[in-house]
């Protein structure tokens, strides 16, 4: 009983799952924009398979407001790049407040 209880439950979760990562896809569409603006339309520029969630900001403007940060990767022949989204999770919609990119590199 318990090898079939345990299968159940973690399909019953997925979409719940899914639900607690808000804004992964729309900041994996807006990095590799941001990206593709940063490299001058590069056709080398790829972006990396994960989206971290970083510890939430407050807003400057309301500090009882919390912004969503999120992390990707991207790269360009040699160079690798770290992209930081931030967005205002609105009902269903998220709405972009910030966004960062930084070339890792040592000079």
């Amino acid at each position: 009983m318990k090898a079939l209880l345990i299968p159940a439950l973690l399909l019953a979760c997925l979409p719940a799952c899914a639900a607690t990562q808000p804004c992964h896809d729309v900041a994996r569409a807006q990095a590799r924009n941001l990206l593709a603006f940063h490299t001058d339309g590069d056709d080398r520029a790829q972006l990396g398979d994960s989206v971290k969630t970083l510890p939430p900001l407050s807003n400057p403007a309301n500090k009882g407001q919390k912004l969503l940060v999120l992390e990707l990767t991207g790269q360009v022949y040699k160079a690798e790049y770290r992209i930081r989204m931030t967005y205002f999770p609105l009902d269903r919609q998220c709405v972009l407040m910030g966004q960062e990119i930084i070339e890792l590199s040592s000079l």
